[in-house]
Formats: C-alpha cells, structure tokens, sequence
C-alpha cells in the first residue's frame, strides 16, 4: 500500500484523487498541500485525509507522505520536486514538466542523482483507445508507422494562472501540445530522435501574451512526422482525437467529445457537471460515463504505482516530459523565425543515425512497386516503375 500526499487542491488535484481511490483498492491519499486554508481544509474534508497543510515542505516531509503527487501550477513544479528530491521522496509530476526543457532536465536528474521514483503524469498516453492502439501499432499491424497527428482543442483552461505567461511557460501549446506530442511520440518510437518543428502560433481570441491557438509539424530521425493541433478558442467543449498512418494501415481515435454518448435537454432541472470543458447545460449533450477512465487517469495510475512497487520505470518518466519539452522549445522559436528549427537534446538517450526507409519496393526484376487496385468492374490494375528508364507504366488483369 502507498501513502500518497497530493500537493493542490485545485481541478487537476480532484481528478486526481478520485482515481486513486478507484483504482488497485490498495493505495490511500494521507496528506495535501494548497496555498490557501479554505481550499485545504475543503479537500481534506471531501475525501476524509487525516492531514493537510499550507506549507508545501510540510507535507512532503510528513511521516504520512510516502508519494508525492504534483498537481500545482507550472512554475512551483521544480520547488516541489527538489523538495520531494531533499526529502528523498517518490514523486509523480502533472503536464507539462517543465515550462522549458532546461527546467525540465534539471528536474530529470536531481531525481536521477537522489535516487527517487519518478513518473511523468501524462495521462492521455493512458486512456483504453490509446493503449488498444498503441499495441496494435507495436505489433506491426499497421505497418511503419508514416504520420501521427494529435488534436486537443477546447475553450481555455479553468484557472487565472494558466493565462499568465510567466507561471504557465507558454499558451496552448505548452499547455495542450505536451499532450499531442508525446502521443505522436509513442506512436512512431519514443527511441526516436525528433530533429526539427516547423510551427504556426497566433493570439487570435483571447487578450493575453501567450499563444491561443497553433499547429505545428515535428520531423522525426526516421523520416516520420508528428502533427500537433491545439487551440484555447475551439467552441463546443473539448475535442481529443488521434490518427496514426502506416504503410499498411490506419488508425482513427476520437477519446472525447464525440465518444457514443448523445443527450439532448432543453436546460429543464440540473444536469450538473456534464464532461470537462462543457460549455452549456442544454441543447446536446456529450457526457462521458467514467471521465477519470475514459482520459486514462486510472491506467495511469496503475502503471505508476506498480512500476513503483516493482522498481521498475514507469511508461512515462521525466526524461519523456524533458523530451517533449525540448520540442516544444523549438515549436516556439519555429513560431517566431517562421523557420524549421532544431530539437536542442544535448542529454538524448535514444537510438541515433536513423535515416529514412527506402520507398523502393521491388516487383519484379525490371520494375519497381507504386500500388495495385481493383477497379469497379473487378480488373486488376498493377502501376509499376521500370528501373532502367524510370517510366511510369500500369498492368491491367481482365476479369
């Protein structure tokens, strides 16, 4: 059994904790940390802690707080790990890690030197669609994978500080990019290195500093790429969708929004809280039947605790959350210059000198493969190339 002490009381605290206590049945939160009394004192009473605190140091040193669970503001993330490193406490870190991949890595190894359990809370790498497909993409079943594109775009967070440049690091893409890149991330080989972002950024609703909505393209070592697609201005709630493109196969995930769940209601009564980000109480609906599940908090969790129990790595560490921190250092310069600029990882522990696959595939000893189709009328078609004058030239099979 661990002894989880969460420090935040806020949203992402309470989505937290009630997937700890639907998860192993085995894991209790003992102790919370909030800056102010009230919202302490809130959280400690809704789910029955014996201890809570106002002073952050307190609570992780407190016999009681065998796990520490990150769940502050961007910028209090590295006072909160160095303190889980002083205390030589086991911690778990919300999204984004790091506001940059500086902050990040400094992050990485003081956890790394002091010998602490670290994992990265990346929970939409957790969610049951995304692992349905992340095994099936493991298993070859669609082929290389070619292309991997992430959306997350809704109407804005839910807190002052994410608006605030200098606590949250960044816009949406810090904020939602995180999410989309590491997804693209598993897809195509977290041992792959990226190299390059080309990335557009605009404020185009909301009066604040930092960006509302972007894109942006990540070039891989392979010669796959990643496709991220983020926005703090999308109306309607909040929309997460995946695809993954291989050389033999396609894979489409739609985790929220749209997820096979539809009401419609006129506003009679109260529906209460209806899915994260929701924008209205009438008209139609898209609920979602278990959210902590549904957006991957309780596999994540699982994973997290049991790599711990064992002494193993987790699926997401902090060096993944540097990684993508990295990127999205880039996507910001690259937003800037309107250039492809370079991943900067001097500390990259994956495979290097990867190039791109050859796309020649032989068919036979003078031609090479482009595709074969079956027309309307049941003929086969086969387009060939010939290798030695580089000719374009098609077979026809009658039926």
């Amino acid at each position: 059994m661990a002894k989880i002490c969460i420090l935040g009381g806020g949203f992402i605290g309470r989505f937290y904790a009630d997937a700890l206590y639907g998860r192993r049945g085995k894991d209790v939160v003992t102790t919370m940390y909030a800056r102010r009394e009230e919202t302490a004192a809130r959280f400690a009473k809704d789910f029955s802690l014996t201890h809570y605190f106002t002073d952050m140091e307190e609570a992780i040193a407190h016999p009681e707080s065998e796990v520490i669970v990150i769940s502050l503001p961007n910028h209090i993330h590295e006072e909160a790990v160095n303190l889980c490193v002083k205390h030589k406490k086991a911690v778990l870190c919300t999204k984004p890690l790091g506001r940059t991949a500086e902050e990040a890595l400094r992050m990485t190894k003081a956890c790394e030197e002091a010998g602490i359990f670290a994992g990265y809370l990346e929970d939409l790498c957790y969610t049951p669609k995304f692992l349905k497909s992340l095994t099936s993409v493991k298993a070859g079943a669609i082929g290389r994978v070619l292309w991997a594109k992430s959306r997350e775009t809704h109407p804005g967070p839910h807190s002052d500080w994410f608006w605030d440049i200098n606590m949250a690091g960044g816009g949406a893409i810090l904020d939602l990019g995180c999410h989309c890149i590491e997804i693209s991330r598993n897809f195509i080989g977290k041992d792959v290195k990226p190299v390059e972002v080309m990335c557009w950024a605009d404020t185009q609703v909301k009066p604040i500093d930092a960006e509302d909505h972007a894109i942006g393209l990540v070039k891989y070592e392979n010669g796959a790429i990643g496709q991220f697609e983020v926005s703090w201005t999308f109306r309607g709630g909040m929309d997460l969708r995946d695809e993954v493109m291989g050389s033999e196969g396609t894979i489409w995930i739609n985790s929220f929004l749209r997820t096979g769940f539809e009401m419609f209601t006129s506003g009679a009564g109260d529906g209460g809280y209806v899915a994260e980000k929701a924008e209205s109480s009438s008209g139609w609906q898209f609920p979602v039947g278990d959210e902590t599940h549904e957006l991957g908090y309780t596999h994540m969790f699982i994973d997290m605790f049991d790599a711990y129990e064992k002494g193993i790595q987790p699926k997401e560490t902090f060096y993944d959350g540097y990684v993508v921190n990295a990127i999205i250092d880039a996507a910001y310069k690259s937003a800037k210059t309107k250039l492809w600029e370079p991943v900067q990882l001097p500390e990259w522990r994956g495979q290097t000198g990867l190039t791109k696959p050859s796309v020649y595939q032989e068919y036979d000893a003078g031609h090479w493969f482009i595709k074969d189709e079956i027309l309307p009328n049941g003929d086969k078609k086969v387009i060939l190339k010939e290798k030695d004058t580089g000719k374009i030239i098609e077979l026809e099979t009658w039926k």
